[in-house]
């Protein structure tokens, strides 16, 4: 089982370097998302009690988004929760040194696949939250990229845990529910 007290101390990590960011396109701070990742990642544990490295798990599915949108560095990372979920952060970050978005995904999962299964199971956590209604100045192509995305996140990482592939499995064959 993960430990409270390592979330506790993530989420407050997080709660602070996000201070102030909302959702795009809302009001929504943006520790929610953060919060809901967390929540995926909690009901993937007690669905499998034998997750190996559960507060791995955790403390990457509330800080996976440090690096990447704030100016928080893998060093800030590793000094307060270790060098194993710096880098689990890191590989869950995308490289925008690299020109297109398609680039930098599949740079992060391989990456990712370099990483426990705990971190795979990150992104999947990450996606299932993430297909959610799309926003509104979103068209149909954009809308099924974003499927596709998924569907590819889903093949790289969907064996690290089937809990988790099942839920974006069904939000996949959902999301063509919102084409305009």
């Amino acid at each position: 089982m993960w430990n409270q007290d390592t979330y506790l101390k993530a989420w407050n990590f997080a709660s602070t370097i996000h201070l102030g960011q909302t959702l795009p396109g809302s009001d929504i701070a943006y520790i929610n998302h953060l919060g809901l990742v967390a929540m995926e990642a909690a009901a993937a544990i007690a669905d499998n009690h034998r997750i190996e490295n559960p507060n791995l798990l955790i403390q990457c599915a509330l800080l996976h988004d440090a690096i990447e949108d704030t100016p928080t560095t893998y060093q800030d990372i590793a000094e307060e929760f270790g060098h194993e979920v710096a880098a689990g952060v890191s590989a869950l970050s995308k490289n925008l040194q690299l020109p297109t978005k398609q680039e930098q995904m599949l740079d992060s999962l391989r990456r990712i696949k370099q990483q426990p299964r705990a971190v795979w199971m990150v992104k999947l956590c990450d996606r299932i939250t993430n297909l959610q209604p799309p926003p509104a100045h979103w068209n149909n192509e954009k809308i099924l990229q974003y499927r596709d995305e998924a569907c590819t996140i889903l093949e790289q990482l969907g064996t690290a845990n089937q809990f988790l592939a099942d839920r974006l499995q069904t939000k996949i064959e959902r999301y063509p529910q919102y084409l305009r």
